[in-house]
């Protein structure tokens, strides 16, 4: 099997390596913008202006049709454009927007939402969030009971999604809602689009463990979506809603950003000599090892995509390896730093600026985000080892 990427593609490589050069200079690390924390409004806000720069360049995009805004180039392009910008750090573009509903609406969208919707995506005019999980129904999805009753040309909404990932900075959302409550669950649900600033949305805060501001619960009353904004037949939604979850999945940035971390965490080691015990060398090793065999995972749904194939339990398999890593070495790396690995950002003796104590806290819920760990098992179990359901 051929692992290497083309010539064509390594120029394309080359090329976005020396924007991020020529735009953020040499020695760019980019580790102190973390939209999750303290000064989060001024890293969103710099994150915005990069995505500008991304869309003035024609880059927001690189995989969609060119009649859509993007640069026609296949998946694999796409897939090396999100590697180099995760492994150095840059906030590329939107990934909610670009990388979950676009693709959605390119597949199962009308022409009227895709002249609509599409072309404030590719130029960063319009940001989005994702309205699935309830306080009743995060691992199993199905049970969703927020409700959307037909009343002539609308959809009126009540109900609440909660932990919704930058409701608050949001222009719209896509959002799985109950629209046949006699239904079997999986054949009574509707995917809407849903304009944030529609009267009877309420967005509230949810603090994580980092004291940071991600997350947010969202209650709507009486809201009002026209009919026009649904995507896909009426009831038939969870089907489309699981293609979103699978563009989710099955990217390829999550290992770029662990094989960046653990460079720097090798860099640090190299600067103390001696600190990792023998019997912690192995897992040095493991770790490397495991990233490794993430990006191969991860390259495996991408040459799916590039064949025409939907990823369904490879993207799982992706996934869950992926965000139960990203676990795993945070444990380890604050682990081989002994007492100093509890020291928090700020702290003068903190290692690596307590990059890794950070990052424990806030991988917390990388196996829950996105469809759980359980969840995704099943879906290996059953889907791709053909087992029974129980």
């Amino acid at each position: 099997m051929e692992f290497e990427f083309n010539s064509e593609q390594e120029a394309w490589r080359a090329e976005i390596r020396g924007w991020i050069a020529e735009e953020f200079g040499e020695d760019w690390n980019g580790a102190e913008f973390d939209l999750d924390e303290e000064g989060a409004d001024e890293a969103w806000e710099f994150s915005k202006g990069v995505r500008k720069t991304l869309a003035e360049k024609g880059w927001t995009a690189p995989a969609w049709p060119k009649e859509h805004g993007g640069m026609g180039l296949s998946f694999v392009e796409q897939a090396i454009f999100n590697e180099e910008l995760a492994y150095n750090r840059v906030p590329g573009p939107d990934l909610i927007s670009v990388g979950y509903v676009g693709p959605t609406l390119l597949a199962y969208g009308t022409e009227e939402q895709k002249e609509s919707f599409l072309e404030d995506i590719v130029s960063s005019r319009a940001a989005w969030c994702q309205g699935y999980s309830e306080p009743g129904s995060g691992s199993d999805l199905a049970s969703l009971q927020t409700r959307a009753v037909r009343d002539g040309d609308d959809y009126v909404i009540n109900g609440q999604k909660i932990w919704t990932s930058n409701a608050h900075r949001a222009d719209w959302m896509f959002a799985l809602v109950r629209t046949d409550p006699d239904a079997p669950k999986h054949r009574g649900i509707t995917y809407l689009l849903v304009d944030m600033q529609t009267p009877g949305i309420t967005v509230r805060p949810l603090i994580n463990m980092l004291g940071g501001h991600g997350f947010n619960e969202v209650f709507f009353e009486d809201v009002r979506v026209p009919v026009q904004n649904r995507v896909g037949e009426e009831n038939r939604g969870w089907y489309v809603g699981m293609a979103t979850m699978d563009f989710e999945r099955s990217a390829l940035s999550g290992s770029a950003a662990l094989r960046r971390n653990f460079d720097d965490f090798v860099g640090w080691m190299q600067e103390r000599p001696g600190v990792v015990e023998k019997r912690e060398q192995n897992g040095v090793a493991d770790v490397a090892i495991n990233i490794e065999v993430s990006r191969m995972l991860s390259l495996r749904v991408l040459s799916m995509q590039q064949g025409g194939l939907a990823p369904n339990h490879e993207a799982s398999v992706a996934k869950m390896f992926s965000s139960e890593l990203s676990q795993q070495f945070a444990r380890f790396g604050i682990n081989v730093m002994g007492s100093f690995g509890a020291l928090r950002k700020g702290d003068p003796y903190a290692q690596m600026k307590g990059w890794f104590t950070e990052q424990y806290m806030s991988s917390v819920p990388a196996t829950i985000a996105g469809g759980s760990s359980e969840i995704q098992r099943g879906i290996i179990a059953t889907r791709g080892l053909g087992m029974p359901r129980a």
